[in-house]
């Protein structure tokens, strides 16, 4: 017997304890054993694996096991996971890696290393991690389970889903399998199916908050907001610090009609009031208070891809590098691990571009003092893959939030709001947390189709009836607009109504459709209903319809504008917020007041007037591109020159502040 190991009896009797389950007895004798040789690292790599099973701090044991086993597989790989419940990812990683290098072959250890890549934010490493594990077990659930939120992260759920359905034909009582294919089905348009999966891994007791999140999404998409705002409000009674669950309640209750602009600013502000509690918030900043000086910028956004926030900013970008490079240089902070060609196209505008999908807070504020950011722009508020809680750390002198979002963050750090006259008069002003910075003009700039879609022929002239409609996110058609716009149909014989939205492919949302529309006396084939298409497609499906609908409270602008370019007069109602004006702005733009209707009265008799006279749509569908390329909204060049002064005159306050003599 060496005088460095235990002989082979006492090594035995340590897998033996392990492979019986007795890890009580395994520990006393491990501990024993690493006591009297204390170079043997087997008798620590047991010692560890019998405290873990225990429930019992295995850190040292396990860190000491690596060290002495520094080619032993199963070592590296237990340690790993030490380090990752202690939450030091990197080192995980860094061990899972050495594990899966000595033994390729071990289908746990690629499991592992994916696992903890995905908690990286290293998600397309992930995913070939996992498939490498898959690739060895074939029938490896936790490694499917993986891949498939993975590839859901990456905007794939579409290969998500047949991975979620085999883990849970596999498992059919885990509520994690219910609660991962019930998110997956969402993101895919079936809303149906997914909130009877979440609701049933709800029920189960999966008390994780994502549960919830995913099942008020799918209620959404459903119209079933008041829902949703429940399910809301039970996540947050399990987790009151959850900012994704308050984010996602702001964005629900903004559906709602009826909601108090009061108790909207309230709840902002409860939002705005946990985000500051979750941060450590700078009030000292290295930049140099020079009024004049080059500007450095950034802008933050999860939808620096295919997406309408992209869409209005990418030439907009384009004409800021090409007219005031002197004046500003961008970075881009990208927060969604999805990626597309339009990511690629934006990526080259900015001087400086970071992936910060999955980055936490603290370490993303420091990147943005460290990148000297002047101005920091939010493009998110209250939508998907917003990163508000950086804001509130306030990581850059002054930070404002623009476009992507139509009512106030609630976060006091955000200093200003970016708007327009036409859409935020001076008398809502009381409805923000910011302060309001106007644009001369418009505070959107709409980019040209990239797809070559000309105007078509006004359809009624060769169909029986005028076909009106909607291309928004069937979100926003809530039963009282549903139920103007079946009033409107009963009000014009032989019209019919296209709506095109991702959810109504769900049959579900079909048959609830048609049974509303039934119940007031629209039969199925009046409705026409449409999912998603390609982006060519998408504006020549504009040719079928002679007047497009906006929905309330919550109005389209990226369907707004579309229509109008594709000749389609749009009919909206002026409501009584910034969200409520956004088609007051727009149709004012080009010479379309007449098609803003001042209460839900006034747009059914609207509707009604311009439907009977085709004529009229006619002359106008012909030149509705000729004012839209002529509108304050579509001058991209000037749009980057009122910005430039908008982004300078809140610098100079702040240089102003700081005693600069401007």
């Amino acid at each position: 017997m060496s005088g460095r190991e235990p002989d082979l009896a006492a090594q035995q009797a340590l897998v033996t304890l392990f492979r019986s389950g007795r890890f009580a007895d395994l520990e006393a004798q491990a501990l024993a054993l690493a006591r009297r040789w204390p170079l043997h690292g087997p008798s620590w790599n047991f010692l560890g694996v019998a405290r873990l099973a225990q429930g019992k701090d295995a850190f040292e044991a396990l860190e000491k096991a690596a060290t002495l086993l520094p080619d032993d597989p199963t070592a590296q790989n237990n340690f790993g996971n030490a380090l990752k419940a202690k939450g030091d990812l990197d080192a995980a990683a860094v061990r899972f890696s050495r594990a899966v290098a000595l033994r390729p072959e071990n289908a746990r250890a690629h499991l592992n290393l994916g696992a903890v890549l995905l908690d990286m934010g290293r998600v397309a490493e992930s995913v070939e991690a996992s498939r490498r594990a898959l690739a060895l077990n074939p029938d490896y659930l936790e490694a499917m389970a993986n891949l498939g939120t993975a590839l859901s992260l990456l905007g794939r759920p579409f290969e998500a889903e047949p991975l979620f359905r085999k883990v849970l034909a596999a498992r059919p009582d885990s509520p994690e399998a219910l609660a991962n294919l019930g998110a997956s089905l969402s993101l895919m348009g079936q809303p149906a199916e997914a909130s009877v999966l979440l609701r049933e891994a709800i029920d189960r007791g999966f008390r994780m908050e994502g549960a919830h999140i995913g099942l008020a999404v799918s209620l959404c998409d459903l119209g079933e907001m008041k829902a949703a705002e429940a399910v809301l409000r039970q996540a947050l009674e399990i987790r009151p610090g959850s900012l994704e669950a308050r984010t996602i309640l702001l964005f629900v209750l903004n559906y709602q009609s009826g909601r108090s602009s009061d108790e909207l600013l309230q709840e902002a502000r409860a939002y705005g009031t946990q985000a500051a509690s979750q941060a450590k918030v700078f009030s000292e900043w290295s930049n140099r208070p020079d009024p004049e000086r080059r500007l450095t910028v950034g802008f933050v956004s999860g939808d620096f891809c295919q997406h309408p926030v992209a869409q209005f900013m990418v030439h907009v970008l384009e004409s800021l590098v090409e007219d005031q490079n002197e004046r500003i240089e961008l970075v881009g902070y990208y927060s969604r691990h999805h990626k597309d060609a339009m990511t690629e196209r934006l990526r080259g505008f900015f001087s400086r571009w970071r992936d910060v999908a999955g980055v936490k807070d603290e370490v993303l504020a420091q990147q943005i003092r460290s990148d000297g950011v002047d101005i920091l722009i939010d493009l998110s508020g209250h939508t998907a893959h917003n990163r508000l809680p950086v804001f509130a750390w306030k990581p850059a002198p002054v930070q404002m939030t623009w476009l992507g979002y139509l009512a106030t963050t609630g976060v006091a750090a955000v200093d200003y709001l970016i708007a327009d006259p036409l859409v935020l008069p001076e008398t809502l002003e009381g409805d923000f947390t910011e302060k309001i910075l106007r644009m001369p003009r418009s505070y959107l700039c709409f980019s040209r189709p990239d797809a070559d879609a000309d105007v078509s022929p006004l359809p009624a002239l060769t169909r029986a009836g005028v076909t009106f409609g909607s291309f928004n996110n069937l979100r926003k058609l809530n039963d009282e607009v549903l139920d103007l716009w079946a009033r409107i149909l009963a009000a014009v014989p032989d019209s019919r109504l296209l709506l095109k939205a991702r959810q109504v492919t769900d049959p579900a949302v079909q048959v609830r459709l048609q049974a509303f529309f039934a119940a007031r006396g629209i039969s199925a084939e009046r409705l026409e209903l449409l999912g998603h298409v390609s982006r060519d497609a998408h504006l020549a499906t504009y040719g079928r319809v002679d007047i497009a609908l906006d929905p309330f409270p919550y109005p389209g602008i990226t369907t707004t504008v579309e229509a109008l370019w594709m000749g389609v007069p749009v009919l909206t109602l002026s409501g009584p917020n910034f969200m409520g004006r956004q088609g007051v702005g727009l149709l004012t733009h080009v010479g379309l007041e007449d098609w803003v209707a001042s209460d839900p009265s006034d747009y059914l008799a609207r509707a009604v007037a311009h439907a009977h006279d085709r004529s009229a749509l006619g002359r106008l569908r012909e030149g509705l591109r000729a004012r839209v390329q002529a509108s304050a909204f579509f001058d991209q060049r000037a749009f980057a020159g009122d910005l430039e002064a908008t982004l300078r005159g809140a610098w100079r306050n702040w240089c102003n502040q700081r005693g600069c003599v401007v």
